[in-house]
């Protein structure tokens, strides 16, 4: 053989095997495998003479290996080589070779749009659009090459889309893509990709347009791709995250939990279903991440941040320095950081943030098309470092970068909002602390341009109008500039109603607007629609969350309520102070009894869908409480289990709005389930004695009393007492007051005095009440501060008048209204086999102080019991495991519970009674069916303890044993002595023992357990004289309930 045609054989052979490298390269990532195949193609064109028919081909596969070496490292000189010897495949093709000429234009036209995703370079779309079009041209109709050529050039139109912003090629875009999918036969290796990339342009349309059906569009078609790729496919977890992406972009606009859930779902997958080493990995760790980022946004959930920064940290630690994207995912591990130290202060968290964000600045090469969301980003950390800090520096730099950023940025650009808006908040930021004038004007101008940019409907328009209205409200401060004002509420408003984008900017948006309304328009009618907005923002939804989660939220909105109560107070709107004091308070343990609410009316209407809304109840109240907590160091297969938990949720919580739907469409349920208004609060009052609702603002407090009878509650002013009037005190959780103070009394005097003559005689004595020997009950119902005061031992114990509460009323409390009239309305009779009590004594739990007297205690009150005739039974120690305490709560109405409490104020659902043999926690108390629940005595220390942070949710032992379906608790509100626990729990039970009814069949009842405990109280009291300890002694005992 010649050397000529041996040459030639060699190059073929050259050419088969490099192909093959490429092949393995796109199956692992492994870069020896792509720079084999460059090196076998350069040889194989070397090999070939100039004008042999082979060349074209060999040209343009090295041009392929090129490019997909520059997809994988970032190396300019690769995509630029690649490019060169595409066109010169080219012009070498025969324009009578056809079917050569198509596929040579296709992929110098994909090179082309790769170089200008790096660049930015117009002439490089433009041209790529070009050849796309040229190589769909010269295609005949019905040509098996059409769909890809047809594909390919829609995805030219997308690039430029992204790049331009016209809308007309994002339009041009979907119309090939969708024709490609139209061309493509069922079955055909390339239908997934195809969809997959009409998908990816439905989601960009939808960025610019905001239009819904787009991103449903774009989510529908990349689940056919998903579906339609057979598993151990190579490009499965790619399109698993580009699902992802559209799911993760869904939530972003509308907040929904189901999108979010899923999009880190099937990343979750697309991380398992790729290898070890794969150059892919880093790319699905960092996808993965971000979405995690995006659900903490919402949720506040730390485990989801801490979980985005794990996987992003892998990611960077995985991806190449070389690599095209080591920039973008030093950046987005950049803004995880900062994300975490907006949540937590940790200015550890910013510094790293900022760091690896200077990095990637660093490092992006000049003129790539990322420079300016580097930049931003960068410059949104350094000036979440000078809110903190207050360090100039930090601002000046921020500014200088967001400009920069700002400048690279072509009219158009569909970014170009995103950057003005963090703009004009750094120069807001400055202002606040240098009051220059010229600051806060370019702030307001650059926000006004973003609203300007944004179209109606777009997810972050809220965001952009709070930023303006926020500045105008800045700058309405330094000038006093009516228009100001005006600007600053009418940009808050429009936030707040908007009905697309976070709910929690938009609730913000609705707190400031209220606030502003009401310091600068008291008397405004807005401000009633602006609370009426923000209380709605805060109680919709959560059931998809964990009662942790819910509890984590809520943080951020504490005290709304009470404000919202005080400002209708001051308009006169007792009814609506009413409504949001029960709605807005609670939320979650309202939203269990939600869940348990009987369904008998309903039932007879329909048993089918009561039945269905029953079991999703059941479901939805399990998953709420038993969900798992995610942690960085389980494998992937648990976290995808969690998560698989978390969809599971999200789904029960949709098709619950969706029957509460259907039952609100029936005629007479239609406010099944639904806030209640004024009037229907006050139905089925107690006829026994008022509720009292006191709501305690910063400048104000009102009591509103709940009578059996009224429509309308009686509203209390009190004006010597406000939440200036509380302030912490000692680790008791008692709460100091100063009013009252006289020569010689201590703390708890003051504070029992301050109660008396501020709060509780004022509201006594406008109810008419005096000494009487058969005293009517009171529903004390506090809020804020005040749920961590006795107010049922105020009293003025020293002096030369003494007199307190408990010689006019026997008090109780109650979380919330409804908890008592849910009572009144659905008393059932308690079944007489469970009637009766359980006790136990827990007196040397493990690590825990010992309390002998427990034993002594429960021994005394079962002897009584016997001698009663009440079915009783006891088990001690040991003796009694946790499961066997559940199935005495389950067999007996009442239960005595003489052991150690322990709160939790972090994960309110794992508080807990300490055993011998375990600890029993609420959340799997209320995990248990207590159909028959009647009395719960907790003789334990701080069961009604609360927590500061949540003062209006009421999280203790005693609220939760409610919500568990317990019709009364007695509880403590702080650490209570051994003597005086048994003193009081004997004295209580001879008391409901003496004056029961005796049935002959062992029944117990706890109607009088509220007397019982003031009859106790009492008796301890007598015993002791007014010293600040024995005040201490018998103070702490409280009564929940009916």
């Amino acid at each position: 053989m010649c050397i000529y045609h041996l040459h030639l054989d060699v190059a073929a052979q050259l050419n088969i095997r490099a192909i093959e490298r490429v092949r393995a390269f796109q199956r692992s990532g492994m870069l020896p495998d792509i720079t084999d195949a460059i090196s076998m193609l350069r040889q194989a064109v070397t090999l070939t003479p100039q004008g042999h028919g082979d060349l074209p081909s060999y040209l343009n596969h090295l041009g392929i290996s090129l490019k997909c070496r520059f997809q994988r490292t970032g190396e300019m000189s690769d995509i630029a080589e690649a490019i060169s010897m595409q066109q010169k495949a080219v012009e070498l093709t025969p324009q009578g070779d056809a079917e050569q000429l198509r596929r040579h234009l296709s992929n110098l036209g994909n090179s082309l749009m790769k170089r200008f995703q790096r660049t930015g370079e117009l002439l490089d779309i433009t041209e790529a659009v070009s050849v796309q079009q040229r190589a769909v041209e010269i295609t005949p109709e019905g040509h098996a090459d059409m769909p890809a050529c047809v594909n390919n050039l829609g995805n030219a139109f997308l690039c430029r889309f992204e790049r331009m912003g016209e809308l007309l090629d994002i339009t041009k875009a979907i119309s090939f893509q969708e024709r490609a999918v139209k061309l493509t036969p069922e079955g055909n290796v390339h239908l997934p990709g195809h969809l997959t990339n009409l998908g990816t342009s439905f989601t960009r349309l939808f960025e610019r347009t905001g239009e819904l059906s787009d991103i449903s569009q774009s989510i529908s078609v990349q689940e056919r791709a998903v579906e339609l790729t057979p598993q151990g496919h190579a490009e499965l977890p790619v399109r698993l995250n580009h699902l992802g992406a559209s799911l993760t972009r869904r939530f972003t606009w509308t907040g929904e939990l189901s999108d979010i859930t899923a999009a880190i779902s099937v990343r979750q997958r697309a991380v398992q279903l790729t290898p070890q080493g794969h150059a892919n990995l880093p790319s699905c760790l960092n996808n993965l991440g971000n979405s995690f980022m995006r659900r903490f946004e919402q949720t506040g959930e730390l485990s989801d941040i801490t979980e985005a920064i794990s996987l992003q940290r892998r990611a960077v630690e995985l991806t190449p320095q070389s690599h095209a994207q080591f920039h973008a995912r030093l950046s987005n591990l950049g803004n995880s950081f900062m994300k975490r130290f907006q949540r937590t202060g940790e200015l550890l968290d910013i510094t790293e943030g900022i760091s690896v964000q200077q990095r990637a600045v660093e490092i992006v090469p000049q003129g790539h098309v990322d420079m300016h969301a580097c930049l931003n980003n960068l410059g949104i950390s350094l000036t979440r470092r000078f809110e903190q800090t207050g360090e100039l520096s930090d601002i000046a730099k921020a500014i200088s970068t967001q400009q920069r950023s700002v400048e690279l940025l072509p009219q158009g650009h569909p970014n170009l909002p995103w950057c003005l808006t963090h703009l004009g908040t750094s120069f807001m930021r400055r202002f606040e602390r240098t009051k220059d004038i010229l600051d806060i004007t370019q702030a307001i101008s650059m926000q006004e341009r973003t609203v300007q940019l944004t179209p109606q409907g777009h997810a972050s328009l809220p965001t952009y109008l709070t930023n303006v209205a926020q500045s105008f409200y800045l700058r309405f401060t330094s000038s006093a500039d009516h228009g100001d004002i005006q600007g600053a509420i009418s940009h808050y408003k429009s936030a707040a109603i908007s009905t697309v984008g976070p709910p929690r900017v938009r609730l913000d948006a609705a707190r400031c607007w209220a606030r502003i309304l009401l310091q600068h328009y008291p008397q405004s009618p807005e401000i009633i629609h602006s609370f009426d907005t923000a209380l709605g923002l805060v109680m919709a939804g959560r059931l998809e969350q964990t009662i942790r989660g819910r509890y984590t939220q809520l943080e951020d909105t504490s005290g709304l309520a009470l404000e919202a109560a005080s400002a209708a107070c001051a308009l006169d709107r007792v009814d609506k102070a009413l409504e949001w004091l029960e709605q807005g308070r609670c939320l979650v343990w309202n939203q269990l009894n939600s869940l348990r609410t009987p369904l008998d009316k309903l039932r007879a209407h329909d048993s089918e869908l009561a039945r269905s809304i029953s079991d999703i109840a059941c479901r939805l109240e399990n998953a709420g409480s038993s969900r798992g907590q995610p942690d960085i160091s389980m494998p992937m297969s648990e976290k995808i289990t969690l998560e698989d938990e978390a969809r599971t949720q999200v789904e029960l919580a949709r098709q619950w709005a969706e029957l509460l739907k259907t039952t609100r469409a029936i005629p007479g349920f239609e406010s099944f389930l639904k806030p209640l208004p004024c009037p229907e609060i006050m139905k089925n009052l107690p006829d026994s004695g008022p509720i009292v609702v006191i709501n305690i603002g910063t400048d104000r407090c009102d009591a509103l009393v709940l009578l059996d009878g009224m429509h309308k509650p009686l509203h209390i002013p009190l004006p010597n007492f406000s939440e200036h009037d509380t302030t912490i005190s000692g680790d008791r959780g008692i709460r100091s007051a100063p009013r009252g103070e006289r020569a010689g009394d201590t703390p708890v005097h003051r504070v029992l005095r301050g109660l008396w003559e501020d709060v509780v005689k004022p509201i006594l004595d406008a109810l008419g009440f005096t000494v009487r020997e058969v005293m009517p009950r009171i529903w004390w119902c506090p809020t804020g501060p005040l749920s961590f005061l006795p107010l049922h031992a105020a009293g003025a114990y020293r002096g030369p008048n003494p007199d307190n509460v408990l010689h006019y009323v026997v008090s109780s409390y109650t979380p919330t209204i409804t908890a008592i009239t849910g009572r009144v309305k659905n008393g059932r009779p308690i079944d007489t086999k469970a009637s009766g009590l359980f006790l136990t004594s827990q007196p040397n739990a493990p690590d825990a102080t010992p309390i002998p007297g427990t034993t002594r205690e429960v021994q005394s009150i079962f002897d009584t019991g016997k001698g009663s005739g009440v079915r009783v039974e006891k088990l001690e120690g040991d003796k009694l495991s946790v499961s066997g305490c559940l199935e005495r709560m389950q067999g007996f109405s009442s239960i005595h519970l003489a052991c150690h409490g322990s709160q939790n104020a972090t994960e309110p659902l794992q508080s807990r009674f300490l055993l011998h043999k375990g600890s029993l926690e609420l959340g799997t108390i209320l995990r248990s069916n207590l159909p028959n629940a009647d009395l719960a005595f907790l003789s334990a220390c701080q069961t009604s303890t609360g927590e500061a942070k949540l003062s209006d949710e009421a999280v203790h032992l005693a609220a939760g044993m409610l919500a568990a379906g317990y019709r009364r608790v007695v509880g403590t509100m702080w650490s209570i002595g051994d003597k005086a626990a048994q003193e009081v729990a004997t004295t209580f039970y001879e008391y409901l023992f003496t004056r029961g009814e005796v049935t002959g069949d062992g029944a117990f009842d706890g109607t009088l357990s509220a007397q019982a405990l003031h009859h106790a109280t009492q008796q301890l009291r007598l015993s002791l004289d007014d010293s600040e300890s024995s005040l201490l002694t018998w103070v702490p005992f409280v009564h929940f309930g009916y």
